[in-house]
């Protein structure tokens, strides 16, 4: 093979999908290829063609515009390029090209591209499967080739590891503490009539009978837990885990569809997983000091090194961190009170951002707010700035640092009673000016973490009411949620930064994980939808035909993917002592890699033109 037919073989070999073809048909491909070169503002594809190709593109670049001009996508080398090949392949669908550079390009006859696709199965699938479909494939090889797969894929059933103990509400407390004592168990669900109603465990038994002088021959419903959390058996192990973070539990009774199966507690997991969030979780409840929690937080770092290499993807991690970033948040409330006192009048601290939407990594500032009981007093305001000033305070020598944009409890304006926040909502909605639209963008995905009168409730409900039924501010939003775009020609180099401390990077998070964010934030306000968590958004807004149920889980899997190759760009960077951040370079990833990323990035602007046209947003931008 001469030397040129060498260098194609190996073009050919870096990237999808013919990386995925036999040694020996490569070696024979490259004479079965056409080379032709297009001057600058040809027509693409050109036209006068002897017969139908696959243009694989070698160097040069390609604009694709529809019917009124809209760039629609870029292709550049590597890509393969609309053709009238049919069954899959890539095609124009009335769309117009137009080389933008000088551009050399490897021309496949169409009856050999199908030789090819008949004879080699995975080769085949990339024509023959949809871009959901590759990316779902891509998160699964990207999840499951990891170290320790084990809680990601098992389901809470097979963690049970011996039979149902349960007893009856009405048994004595004596009576409850001997069946767990024979049984060696530190839980016991109680039934009536096969019907789940209560539960003890020995903490119970503990603070609930003998330290509160509460006799033994009492019923043991006088003791029990009413309203139980509860997981069906066919719940992901870690899914379970992080309910238990989330709710600092260590005990959840298991149902499937003939009642209670089951308990799953802390030491099942451990069976599997040694080092998980329940436990830095517990160790958050019993720390007395900020010295402790921020040293605790230090093992943020290390959570999401292992969850990464674990195989979890940017969902679980972001829920894991998240029940972390909670619990210090809550530890910080509790140690602000005992030192100031209890708080005049209720209030509901509330986080934004990504740890409203449970998505943090263990790179996160804090945005977060004060909703306080319209009781208050102008001279009780001295007390909530002293709690803000020093949960904010903490949270920043806990890692979280302080708001660039200064959304923070300590600032006077987001520190403020119901009927406030409630005008603030009104007129953001009302007035949809630019910094009302930047405002909004934060403060519709706020969640409480400390909440014990239930202030944020009503809050939400007001807030749910005013936005579903304004149409022109959707469509506002709609507007603003446009304005960040994938880069469509993706690597080459006007979309990458240049120069400076991130010179040949783009930056992962707002060219690709905002645009979705920001997608499911208008769906959910234009269905009325509660849900805050960005996957939750767009499965709700699916059920709710807010979009199409495939649109949804386009987006999900675009998320999940884009997400998760943020998070183990962070966790190389964690694990070579850097600071983590959001600027990632192609060169990290596989031709394969960056082939999905571009699928993922051509579903996003696909979903942003569809939106856009819905809501007529250049009217609005």
């Amino acid at each position: 093979m001469d030397v040129e037919l060498i260098e194609i073989r190996e073009f050919l070999a870096g990237n999808a999908p013919f990386d995925r073809l036999p040694d020996e048909v490569l070696d024979r491909l490259p004479q079965r290829l056409t080379v032709r070169y297009l001057r600058r503002g040809t027509p693409f594809p050109p036209g006068d063609d002897d017969r139908p190709y696959l243009y694989i593109l070698r160097r040069g670049a390609v604009e694709l515009r529809d019917a009124d001009g809209n760039l629609i996508s870029k292709l550049a080398e590597g890509d393969l390029c609309p053709s009238p090949c049919g069954d899959g392949a890539p095609s124009m669908g009335g769309l117009r090209g137009q080389t933008t550079e000088d551009t050399l390009a490897y021309l496949l006859p169409c009856e050999e591209l199908d030789r090819l696709r008949a004879a080699h199965v995975e080769f085949a699938a990339h024509f023959d499967a949809s871009v959901s479909e590759r990316l779902r494939t891509a998160l699964d090889a990207m999840t499951h080739d990891a170290a320790g797969t084990a809680l990601m894929t098992v389901q809470v059933r097979d963690l049970l590891n011996r039979a149902l103990v349960h007893g009856g509400p009405d048994i004595s407390i004596r009576d409850a503490a001997r069946i767990m004592s024979e049984a060696r168990v530190s839980s016991l669900v109680l039934t009536e009539a096969g019907r789940l109603v209560g539960m003890i465990t020995d903490r119970d038994l503990r603070n609930r009978c003998l330290a509160a002088g509460v006799s033994p021959q009492e019923p043991v419903r006088r003791i029990m837990t009413e309203h139980l959390h509860t997981v069906r058996d066919d719940t992901l192990g870690f899914e379970a885990l992080i309910t238990m973070s989330r709710l600092n539990v260590h005990h959840l009774p298991v149902l499937d569809d003939n009642g209670v199966r089951g308990v799953l507690s802390t030491s099942d997991l451990v069976r599997v997983q040694s080092a998980n969030a329940v436990y830095l979780v517990g160790d958050i409840r019993k720390a007395r000091s900020l010295e402790t929690l921020a040293s605790i937080s230090g093992r943020l770092t290390e959570l999401q090194i292992q969850l990464v290499h674990s195989g979890a993807t940017a969902s679980q991690i972001g829920q894991a961190i998240t029940a972390v970033t909670d619990a210090i948040t809550t530890r910080l409330l509790e140690l602000a009170e005992a030192e100031l006192g209890a708080p005049p009048v209720p209030y509901c601290w509330m986080a934004g951002g990504s740890q409203a939407r449970r998505e943090q990594s263990s790179y996160s500032d804090q945005d977060n707010a004060l909703l306080i009981a319209d009781h208050l007093k102008p001279e009780d305001d001295d007390y909530f700035k002293a709690l803000a000033r020093r949960v904010n305070d903490g949270l920043d020598a806990c890692g979280y640092i302080y708001c660039p944009g200064e959304v923070m409890a300590s600032n006077d304006k987001w520190r403020q009673p119901l009927k406030i926040w409630t005008k603030y909502f009104n007129t953001w909605i009302k007035r949809p000016e630019p910094m009302a639209l930047m405002l909004s963008s934060v403060f519709f995905d706020l969640r409480p973490i400390h909440d014990p009168e239930g202030l944020f409730g009503e809050l939400a409900e007001r807030i749910h009411t005013m936005s579903k039924k304004e149409t022109i501010y959707i469509a506002y939003m709609a507007a603003n949620a446009l304005k960040h775009r994938p880069p469509i020609g993706f690597f080459r180099n006007f979309v990458l930064i240049r120069g400076g401390e991130h010179n040949q990077t783009f930056d992962i998070k707002h060219r690709g994980i905002v645009p979705i964010v920001d997608l499911a934030r208008v769906y959910a306000l234009s269905a009325g939808l509660d849900e805050i968590n960005t996957v939750e958004r767009l499965r709700a807004a699916g059920a709710a035909r807010a979009l199409s149920s495939d649109g949804a889980a386009n987006l999900v899997d675009a998320y999940e993917f884009i997400g998760t190759l943020r998070m183990r760009h962070q966790a190389e960077q964690l694990k070579r002592g850097e600071m983590a951040d959001n600027f990632l370079s192609p060169e990290e990833l596989s031709p394969l890699e960056r082939g999905h990323l571009k699928d993922a990035f051509a579903l996003i602007n696909k979903m942003q033109e569809s939106l856009g046209q819905r809501y007529q947003a250049g009217r609005f931008a």
